[in-house]
């Protein structure tokens, strides 16, 4: 597996793990009662599809929220960098 990949896995990972983490402080009780409604239902499976994309969007905004943004002479080394590749090729 590449580099690339195993970040993709870990971030996804981070993000699912992050989106729990923001389920669980929300409440408990309210996660059970969805639960407990999710199990009489016929289409579970595109309903935990469903909840899969919705904790990975809740772990991506906790993230976005207490992430450190990069450094200022960061990101203007990456558009120097990104310029000079366009201007090579």
């Amino acid at each position: 597996m590449t580099g690339s990949g195993r970040r993709g896995l870990l971030g996804e990972a981070v993000l699912l793990a992050a989106g729990v983490a923001g389920a669980v402080a929300e409440g408990v009780g309210e996660v059970l009662a969805k639960g407990r409604a999710v199990l009489g239902r016929s289409d579970v499976g595109e309903l935990a599809g469903q909840g899969h994309q919705e904790i990975r969007a809740r772990g991506q905004v906790l993230l976005d929220r207490f992430a450190v943004p990069p450094a200022y002479l960061e990101v203007v080394a990456r558009q120097v960098v990104a310029r000079a590749g366009r201007a090579d090729g």
